[in-house]
């Protein structure tokens, strides 16, 4: 699982030139992307970084401040362009997959306290944030392996 996350002033998704999810003060835009076998370990994983990390002013914590998040799913955070002009998006989870992980992850989220706004999964959407910096922070977890059947 990836999150890039940017320190903003505010930030909004809109979708059909609507407005879906906004923050109107400083706090956080993460996108989200998911891989292959991401699952519960590294949803409260991904959510209790964003939540802890001290990247705002001061070097407080969107949980030190009750910063707002804006959380939008970005499947292109999985693409490859190391070869050739196209990029690759192998490595993206299909919607099956990653739809209830990034859902996972917003209700992990306010699980631990957090003011969450979303985008719309899937949708084709317009992102408009004023950036604080600008900071901007890769995470990544690398998903849990299954576990290795015993030998016989």
């Amino acid at each position: 699982m990836r999150a890039l996350i940017q320190r903003v002033e505010q930030a909004s998704v809109s979708v059909d030139g609507v407005v879906v999810g906004a923050i109107e003060e400083p706090g956080l835009l993460v996108y989200l992307g998911v891989t292959h076998g991401d699952g519960a370990a590294e949803v409260d994983w991904i959510a209790r970084k964003v939540w802890g990390l001290r990247i705002l002013r001061e070097e407080r914590s969107a949980s030190d401040v009750g910063a707002p998040l804006l959380v939008v799913s970005q499947f292109t955070l999985y693409g490859d362009a190391r070869r050739g002009r196209r990029p690759t998006w192998e490595a993206a989870a299909p919607g099956a997959l990653s739809e209830p992980a990034y859902d996972a992850v917003c209700d992990a989220l306010v699980g631990l306290g957090a003011r969450v706004e979303r985008g719309v999964f899937g949708a084709d959407m317009r992102v408009t944030s004023v950036n604080d910096g600008p900071f901007t922070v890769l995470l990544e977890r690398e998903p849990t392996p299954p576990p290795t059947p015993p030998a016989r």
